[in-house]
């Protein structure tokens, strides 16, 4: 994605220098640059009241309790792991951060529950088909509250920020659906496959 960004940033520049238009592209740098700082701080007390709490959440049991909800699902689509492990804790903290739509907050717990994960099946060269589950439905993101997009719409001068919750929630129910179908999926068939090559070789 850097090269991408990177090259249509570049592609820009020496298209508007071409075009004799280099006062406007500097322009642009400039008043982009304070836009970008700008954002970030708005951003930041978003990000960070939301991590606290997060933090709060996690020392007062409450991602226990949210553990217990969510066990139901979290039995089915991650099999052979222990429901009150290190791994499933922090799964269900990512899973929490994404509801609430909390992107940055998410990042670490989710690092910390492949490592977890890794620990616990002990599958240290290869993903297992928990990994890639879960990275999967880290991707697709469940969201209850778009914080994060709420708060771009918002510094942006929207007066309704929250207006596109039907559209988040409807987005993501389809997109967490036909990603954990598809992850499933191919997983059953790789093992298929894994099972004939095994088989081929005895």
């Amino acid at each position: 994605m850097k090269y991408i960004f990177g090259g249509l940033v570049l592609i820009s520049v020496i298209i508007g220098f071409a075009r004799g238009d280099a006062g406007t592209v500097s322009n642009a740098l400039i008043s982009s640059c304070s836009d970008a700082v700008t954002l970030c701080i708005s951003l930041c007390g978003i990000i960070c009241l939301w991590s606290g709490i997060m933090r709060v959440a996690q020392s007062s049991g409450l991602t226990e309790i949210i553990a217990k909800g969510l066990s139901p699902i979290l039995k089915r689509l991650f099999k052979g792991i222990s429901q009150k492990g290190e791994a499933m804790q922090y799964i269900v903290l990512n899973i929490t951060a994404n509801l609430l739509g909390l992107g940055n907050a998410s990042t670490p717990f989710g690092i910390a529950a492949v490592k977890s994960l890794e620990k616990e099946e002990k599958t240290s060269e290869t993903a297992s088909n928990n990994m890639i589950l879960f990275v999967v439905l880290n991707t697709a993101s469940l969201q209850l509250i778009p914080t994060t997009a709420a708060a771009l719409r918002l510094s942006h001068g929207s007066n309704a920020p929250m207006e596109i919750l039907p559209a988040v929630w409807a987005v993501s129910l389809v997109n967490v659906t036909l990603t954990v179908f598809g992850a499933k999926l191919m997983g059953k068939l790789w093992g298929k496959n894994r099972g004939r090559g095994e088989y081929d070789k005895k």
